[in-house]
């Protein structure tokens, strides 16, 4: 692999950690619901909804950020790139999610 290649997969490994950490603050918010909304229990739902979907991709971007640092490790080790696997995941990607 080219070392241009290499470096770009190395900032999306670190832009993929910090986008997990982003989707970690949005599942520890807090769900607020203030007065007598009649509308208060769709919020609610949504909000979980959304703190769910962030949790899912999370994960998601994990497995993958994992497996890229492995093909990366492999290569170091071997000096030629890894064979591609399939990440093992009970996770949907949130397109897969809403088909």
């Amino acid at each position: 692999m080219s070392e241009g290649v290499r470096e770009i997969k190395e900032e999306l490994i670190i832009a993929g950690k910090e986008a997990a950490q982003d989707l970690m603050r949005v599942a520890k918010e807090k769900i607020v619901v203030k007065g007598k909304d009649p509308l208060a229990a769709d919020k609610l739902k949504n909000a979980a909804a959304a703190k769910k979907m962030a949790i899912f991709d999370a994960f998601e971007i994990l497995d993958k950020i994992q497996i890229e640092e492995n093909k990366l490790k492999e290569e170091d080790s071997t000096g030629e790139e890894p064979v591609k696997v399939k990440p093992k995941t009970d996770f949907l990607s949130a397109e897969e999610r809403t088909t």
